[in-house]
């Protein structure tokens, strides 16, 4: 599950940061993939991970019991009471806790971000779509904060805005196969505007009134980058890079969306290495 990091967008934890933030953020990345993929299905076949965490094999498929199990092993984790947390990953994630002095407060919505998935598949608002977010998103951001040592509330606003604009950024690139698992992250408000039925979200390309939805998305998710941007300023050294990074990377996906001309159902644009690299100095650059 962790050799995964190495196929994000930008690396989780790339090789310039110090030794000590790639083994935290690496610990943090296999959280988050975790709560994922339980939310999403799309644990390891066998039901391995139902018996590390305290359930029975044949609950490999109980979302909702997979989610109470993470929850209750990851109190275990802020605990110093034994037994310890089960699952290996969540005994990894405790000396980075105790580390960096972090709280149990972004770990649990992410957590509840994926119980969410699992009650909601529609979002009527941008104001609904954004609450979600809070959860899903917002915490990674937080935590890369607290584990770099370089939280303040200004901080944690501007990273807040790039979290969220990251996942808006994430939902428009995979509006195909968000419908294949009956979920619409686009707010049902934005789709009326623009006369957008699921049935035209299901076509295989995105016809005029779809691909003018995704754009006003996509400018929105711009925006959003743009308003957190000023955080890559705030720092200095390798954590600047890193930032930049994830900067850049939004904004180098929304140019391949651009270059897709909003056309994002026959599948995700994604941005090249090239582009990504050139996008990270113009971000060092604008904000540096």
């Amino acid at each position: 599950m962790l050799d995964q990091a190495a196929h994000e967008n930008f690396p989780v934890a790339p090789f310039f940061l110090p030794r000590a933030w790639r083994a935290d953020l690496t610990a943090l990345y296999g959280f988050a993939r975790l709560v994922d993929d339980i939310g999403d299905g799309d644990l390891a076949p066998g039901g391995g991970d139902a018996v590390l965490l305290g359930l029975d094999r044949v609950q490999y498929d109980d979302r909702p019991a997979l989610l109470d199990a993470l929850e209750a092993d990851l109190h275990r984790v802020f605990s110093d009471r034994a037994p310890g947390p089960k699952h290996p990953l969540m005994r990894r994630l405790g000396p980075t806790v105790r580390r960096c002095g972090l709280t149990p407060e972004p770990f649990l919505g992410l957590i509840e971000a994926n119980r969410q998935d699992q009650r909601i598949s529609r979002y009527g608002t941008y104001g609904d779509l954004a609450a979600y977010c809070e959860l899903s998103a917002n915490p990674v951001g937080r935590l890369v904060l607290g584990v770099t040592g370089t939280s303040s509330p200004e901080r944690i606003r501007l990273s807040d805005a790039i979290c969220t604009a990251l996942q808006l950024v994430e939902h428009i690139q995979d509006v195909a196969e968000d419908l294949g698992r009956d979920r619409i992250y686009l707010p049902a408000e934005d789709m009326k505007r623009f006369g957008v039925t699921e049935a035209d979200l299901a076509a295989p390309t995105g016809g005029a009134s779809v691909r003018a939805l995704i754009a006003f998305e996509a400018e929105r998710a711009g925006e959003l980058l743009d308003e957190g941007a000023p955080l890559v300023g705030s720092v200095h050294g390798r954590l600047k890079l890193l930032l930049a990074g994830f900067v850049a990377g939004g904004r180098a996906a929304l140019q391949a969306i651009a270059a897709a001309d909003h056309d994002v159902l026959p599948g995700p644009p994604k941005p090249t290495k090239l582009s990504l690299l050139r996008e990270v100095g113009a971000t060092l650059r604008r904000e540096g």
